[in-house]
């Protein structure tokens, strides 16, 4: 059954096979006919219908040969003894006896396989190819009409200049890109085109009949000559600036209109940096890598190699050197979008803490003869010096010189935990030196939450009191402080020494305030002049909790002096709690001071006295008038009855076209109403373009209206009074 279904198919397509070759050449020759009398579009027309109507029909006549065909044919050859009827039967539908019989015939045809396909017809294929290259060579070869063979006509001269017009029946632009932008050979049938710059252009016209000459007519007043081969009129030229021209002959071409050509120059390279994403970037101290990411987009393409510049900053102030280096890249991508990557090794270019480095990317396009370069914006690594560094890290530097001000009582029980957890690791000596270093730590921080309850520094006479009873500004917390002179005075000395003593000496005038001192800063600021004057600051609720927050204070520092931290924790515990709640409560009052402005001269109010006025009217620049030729153009061009001077229009326009928003329209409403010196609408639209073209005029103040009978006798009476 395989070799029965192979036999049919390789008939079919011999069916279908002779049918195109017998169509084809009555196509070609229609196809030729059509190019001869209606033009290069009417021809492609012609040209594709006619290779569609071959395949439908060769399609619709291999079809023809349905199973009916084959069985005919197969009966007739007697290969099937008149049973191929029984081949293309179901064969539960048959009896043992057609079953044997349909398997006999297949075995029959397997054996010999019949040769179905239809013969070749050799004479109509013959007569069909003469008969169709006979048709298309008369259409080429035969005489074109001239102007001089052409009859002498007794005609009126109106209808001699309407016979004589030209038209064109097809024109075609060749646009071969410039090799760099990658583009390949554009044909069409249209004249307005948008070309790449330095493309070459070719032009390929056919007029109804052959003129005396022709040529291209741009709007700058150049003529492109156009030449004749083969009935074909060509010419070609190099797109270099944006133009309007237009198809001339003589005799005259009916219909003629305006083409535009539109010139794309090629932009350079554009690189964007995609890391980092910051100009400036800070190094961290002992960065070794600095990683660099670009991206370079061309509308034609980028070249696949790039260059990266480094340069390296080396010292300070006027002594600065710099040191530069260059770095091929490889990029990866589209060829219009290509990214850079490189990995900076600072160690290898030489940078040390304090240096900068700086890396700008550019890249090259495709463009011939000269490629066109871009560059990327300039990142900048600033790789910090060592003091630079100790600075940042404020708070460890100042905890070095300082540690008493950075000091609080959570880091107190935090630091009293940790010496309790290492006891055991710990000489006894050592574990009481340093219980007794966080005693004098609680002793500082004691010291200084007392001096906004006004108490003195440790070793300072107190003010005698004038009470048997404690006041205010004598608590009794500074019983504490005396009693504690006497077990450790070494440390008060040494605290002294800090300058937190504010007693023992009298302070002078004109030291500067210690750093971290909250009583210096209000003595400074809120004109505060002892620690009693600070205390006023706080409410009685606040210096009652603050006071308590002392007393535990107080009481840790005995114990952690004493090298028994375990004991010192509970007491720590609630000077946290009570200092908690002093920073919580409202205890500073400031008086707000308002500014101090100059006192008002009274003497000076209403006096009349205009001595020192100048006038206040601004100088206006000079503006350039526009050309009057213009604006007598635009208004002849509104009344619609006198033409302005084209020519001069031209010139103008060509003289300004960098200044113009769009040279070409202009231009071409220009030529538009010299090809239509009638054409209303042509009138309007140069208007129009010249409208755009004009400077708009300075906006003006509107003059005051006239006064009226009212406002004049206001007027009168103000000036009449003494």
């Amino acid at each position: 059954m395989n070799t029965l279904q192979h036999a049919w198919q390789r008939a079919r397509r011999r069916r279908a096979l002779i049918t195109l070759l017998l169509g084809l050449p009555w196509a070609l020759a229609a196809t030729v006919l059509a190019l001869r009398l209606a033009g290069f579009d009417i021809a492609c027309v012609v040209g594709t219908v006619s290779l569609l109507a071959c395949a439908a029909l060769a399609t619709a006549r291999s079809r023809q040969l349905d199973p009916q065909w084959v069985q005919r044919q197969l009966d007739a050859g007697g290969a099937s003894e008149d049973s191929a009827d029984l081949l293309f039967a179901d064969i539960a539908t048959l009896n043992p006896l057609q079953q044997r019989q349909r398997a006999h015939v297949l075995a029959t045809l397997e054996r010999a396989a019949p040769d179905l396909r239809p013969r070749w017809p050799r004479r109509p294929l013959a007569l069909s190819w003469v008969a169709g290259l006979a048709i298309a060579a008369l259409a080429f070869g035969w005489p074109r009409s001239s102007p001089g063979s052409a009859p002498p006509r007794t005609t009126t001269p109106g209808s001699t200049a309407v016979a004589g017009l030209l038209h064109l029946q097809s024109t075609r632009l060749r646009i071969d890109a410039p090799a760099y932008t990658g583009q390949a050979t554009l044909t069409q049938n249209a004249l307005d085109a948008k070309v790449a710059a330095d493309s070459r252009l070719s032009w390929s016209l056919r007029f109804d009949r052959t003129p005396d000459k022709a040529w291209l007519q741009f709007h700058d007043g150049r003529r492109l000559a156009l030449s004749e081969h083969d009935g074909q009129w060509q010419a070609q030229d190099v797109a270099r600036m944006p133009v309007l021209y237009r198809v001339v002959s003589e005799p005259a071409l009916a219909g003629t209109r305006l083409h535009r050509l539109d010139v794309v120059a090629d932009r350079a390279p554009s690189v964007r940096v995609l890391e980092p994403a910051a100009s400036l970037v800070l190094g961290t101290p002992g960065q070794r890598q600095w990683s660099l990411r670009f991206e370079a987009s061309d509308d034609y393409g980028v070249a696949a190699q790039a260059t990266l510049s480094i340069t390296t900053t080396q010292g300070s102030g006027e002594n600065i050197t710099f040191v530069k280096r260059s770095v091929s890249l490889a990029g990866s991508g589209e060829p219009t979008a290509r990214r850079f990557a490189h990995t900076l090794d600072l160690a290898a270019l030489g940078a040390q803490p304090g240096n900068d480095v700086i890396a700008q990317l550019e890249v090259r396009d495709n463009h011939a003869p000269i490629p066109q370069t871009g560059r990327s914006s300039s990142v900048i690594l600033r790789l910090p010096s060592a003091e630079v560094a100790l600075g940042a890290e404020l708070e460890g530097r100042i905890k070095k010189t300082l540690p008493a001000y950075f000091r609080s009582q959570r880091q107190i029980i935090i630091d009293a935990e940790a010496l309790i957890r290492q006891r055991r690791s710990l000489a006894a000596e050592d574990f009481v030196k340093r219980s007794d270093a966080i005693g004098v730590d609680q002793r500082i921080l004691r010291l200084r939450y007392g001096q906004f309850l006004g108490e003195e520094s440790e070793g300072a006479p107190k003010p005698p009191p004038t009470s048997d009873l404690p006041t205010s500004d004598t608590p009794a917390a500074d019983d504490h402080h005396h009693d504690d002179d006497h077990d450790h005075g070494a440390e008060a000395g040494a605290h002294d020494a800090h300058g937190h003593d504010h007693g023992g000496k009298a302070a002078d005038a004109d030291t500067p305030p210690v750093f971290g001192s909250a009583t210096d800063v209000l003595s400074e600021y809120g004109h505060t002049h002892d620690h009693a004057e600070a205390a006023t600051l706080l409410d009685p609720q606040t210096r009652a909790t603050l006071k308590a927050a002392l007393d535990q204070m107080w009481s840790a520092e005995g114990e952690l002096r004493q090298g028994r931290p375990e004991q010192a924790l509970p007491f720590a515990y609630k000077a946290l709690g009570f200092i908690k709640q002093v920073q919580q409560a409202e205890r500073i009052y400031l008086a707000r001071v308002g500014p101090e402005l100059p006192p008002i001269d009274e003497g000076r109010r209403l006096g009349g006295d205009r001595a020192g006025l100048a006038s206040r009217e601004l100088p206006l620049a000079a503006r350039t008038p526009p050309d009057p030729a213009i604006v007598e153009a635009w208004q002849r061009l509104g009344d619609g009855t006198a033409t302005p001077d084209l020519d001069a229009l031209a010139s103008w326009q060509q003289r300004n076209a960098a200044y113009l928003p769009d040279a070409l329209d202009l231009a071409a409403a220009i030529e538009q109403l010299r090809i239509e010196p009638g054409c209303r609408d042509c009138r309007q639209r140069l208007r129009a373009q010249l409208w755009r073209a004009l400077q708009r005029p300075l906006p003006q103040a509107m003059r005051r209206s006239a006064d009226d009978a009212m406002g004049q006798r206001y007027l009168d009476a103000l000036e009449a009074q003494p």
